[in-house]
């Protein structure tokens, strides 16, 4: 139980919840926990979603697998991370995406009735899913603004004043991989990389593997007006 609090601790849904209170929250509700193969599905897009699912290990992918074969990550959830927050309660409450397990994972399940349950005993527990679902609304916004975009400097310009106004630092830290980068801005990992480059040649950020530092952020901010 204690390595159970340790994690949920981490998800948003949890916020300002001490040890005692998530262990009594956790002994009023039912839910599950399963275990995943590196490899396996959890969910196929199409499929029905009838409970949030909250990553306790391991991590979670988000994929659009098109009818070719062809994958495409669109998001990688680690632990702490939630999945199926947005359309549990929808009229269309069905994945519109594949989650898969790219490693080894544990997955904590909780239903629609038990999330239901948890909102109605606990204004705290309701507030943070409410933040939860709004911060969703506000990213599914940037997105498409980024879709918008006609450039690939506009779309990385875009995606990393997002990032520094979330990390509120000119040193921010990618959660993702450059090809997971390429993939949720919809450009090719080379065009990235050499657009990359070609800002960084001419002053507008540095970069070092996970990192990316804004050097003139008035200059990056020029980008999305151009």
């Amino acid at each position: 139980m204690k390595d159970l609090i340790n994690v949920l601790k981490q998800c948003i849904l949890m916020k300002g919840f001490l040890d005692n209170d998530i262990e009594g929250l956790l002994k009023d509700i039912n839910y599950s926990i399963n275990s995943f193969s590196k490899g396996e599905i959890i969910a196929l897009e199409g499929s029905n979603c009838s409970s949030i699912g909250i990553v306790l290990n391991g991590s979670v992918e988000v994929q659009k697998i098109y009818a070719s074969g062809k994958t495409m990550t669109i998001s990688k959830l680690n632990e702490g991370h939630i999945f199926g927050e947005v359309i549990l309660f929808s009229n269309r409450n069905t994945y519109p995406a594949t989650i898969a397990s790219p490693e080894n994972s544990k997955i904590m399940f909780i239903s629609k009735d038990n999330m239901l349950k948890l909102c109605s005993i606990n204004s705290r527990f309701l507030n943070n899913f409410m933040t939860l679902l709004s911060n969703k609304i506000l990213m599914l916004n940037n997105k498409l603004r980024n879709i918008s975009y006609k450039t690939i400097r506009q779309k990385i310009a875009s995606y990393i004043l997002e990032e520094y106004e979330m990390q509120q630092k000119l040193n921010i830290t990618l959660s993702c991989t450059k090809k997971e980068m390429a993939e949720q801005l919809g450009i090719p990992r080379p065009s990235l990389s050499r657009e990359l480059i070609s800002m960084k040649e001419e002053g507008l950020i540095d970069f070092v593997k996970n990192t990316i530092n804004i050097l003139d952020i008035e200059l990056l901010e020029e980008v999305l007006d151009n």
